[in-house]
């Protein structure tokens, strides 16, 4: 059994298979998952797991080069974004219009679907390399 924080072997094995510049989303339990996208939906009820405990656990495994969130989050949901600036103040952050950010989610290798129901906790991890 691994010893690390993440246990879930589905995201353990799309953490580990991502490669350098592609996206693993981690999403409320709203956002619509495009049709041939992988989706791991780890939602329990309302709230649980919430997106910031998942982003955490998969945030220690995964070398991530930066991160795309919806720009409304700004207006919308304020303390998430602080929270988002505060985790990844330090690589580069895009934020671009909602709509956009469903269209990237096409791209996406994964979405681990959360139980967050607050707005805009969607976030699209962009793969790094550890070297």
């Amino acid at each position: 059994m691994k010893r690390d924080r993440l246990l879930n072997r589905e995201i353990v094995a799309e953490v580990a298979a991502l490669g350098h510049t592609e996206y693993l989303c981690i999403a409320d339990c709203g956002l619509p998952v495009p049709k041939g996208v992988k989706v791991i939906d780890i939602s329990i009820t309302a709230g649980k797991p919430s997106f910031l405990d998942v982003l955490d656990a998969v945030n220690e495994e995964l070398v991530i080069e930066s991160i795309i969130l919806a720009s409304e989050i700004d207006e919308k949901n304020k303390p998430l974004s602080k929270e988002m600036e505060d985790r990844f103040g330090s690589m580069p952050i895009a934020k671009v219009p909602h709509e956009e950010f469903k269209k990237l989610t096409e791209k996406a290798k994964c979405i681990i679907r959360t139980g967050e129901t607050r707005s805009y906790a969607n976030v699209i991890l962009v793969g790094g390399v550890n070297f």
